[in-house]
């Protein structure tokens, strides 16, 4: 169940979305349909068919399970500790989950300003603290406010799809809306593995068609020096 502190991210519209319709199995044009009947060429019930039930449709899985975390920003506190008010939303192991959460929850645009919103592989917390990513770092690519949702939708496929020849390597992703601009970065295992970190950062770009430069700083750099960290790679 969503905590009310994480509701914000949760789309309000109680009406599911066509996508999340066909997971479902209702899709256009069957809602006459008996329990596990099947239309054929004609667009007609075929009772000579043989039924198969609803349930027994076979889902996809994907290669890991993955766990979206929220961070909202009206329960961060200054006092507390950083990371201190992230909560795991959902963790989906199969495509079919994975769109109807993704078309039923709020994209970046529609996320209040502060809001941090994560997507990691299951069993890794997006902090600094967690042994698979305290020796990591991450990739970061900016945009204005308000026009990430389309590069974060193909940021979460390209991971999810393993699609990444390094995919290994990949902690998750999150997308940070702030202000002025929405960032998205991807955290990665090992900041030391200098070719694995460059190709990420590549095919990321390539994924996203985004020609600007990007850098990679190393989490360690980034607790020593916070927004004055350096880049040790770019791409």
């Amino acid at each position: 169940m969503v905590e009310e502190s994480e509701k914000s991210v949760v789309a309000e519209s109680g009406e599911e979305t066509a996508m999340s319709r066909r997971v479902h199995g209702e899709v256009d044009g069957d809602e006459g349909l008996e329990e596990g009947e099947i239309l054929d060429d004609a667009g007609e019930a075929g009772s000579s068919l043989t039924s198969v039930p609803k349930t027994l449709a076979a889902k996809h899985p994907l290669e890991h399970s993955w766990t979206f975390w929220f961070d909202n920003p009206s329960a961060k506190n200054k006092q507390a500790a950083w990371g201190s008010s992230i909560r795991p939303i959902y963790t989906f192991s199969t495509v079919e989950d994975f769109w109807s959460i993704y078309n039923n929850i709020h994209h970046p645009s529609k996320l209040a300003v502060g809001a941090d919103f994560h997507c990691f592989k299951n069993k890794i917390e997006p902090k600094w603290e967690d042994p698979v990513c305290a020796n990591g770092g991450k990739w970061t690519v900016n945009f204005p406010r308000g026009k990430s949702d389309t590069s974060w939708l193909y940021t979460l496929l390209a991971m999810i799809g393993e699609q990444f020849d390094y995919g290994d390597e990949i902690c998750g992703a999150v997308v940070n809306v702030r202000a002025r601009q929405d960032k998205i970065s991807i955290w990665t295992k090992n900041a030391a593995n200098e070719t694995a970190q460059v190709s990420i950062g590549k095919q990321w770009k390539d994924f996203l068609d985004y020609n600007e430069q990007i850098g990679f700083i190393f989490h360690e750099d980034a607790k020593k020096h916070d927004r004055a960290a350096k880049n040790k790679y770019t791409a």
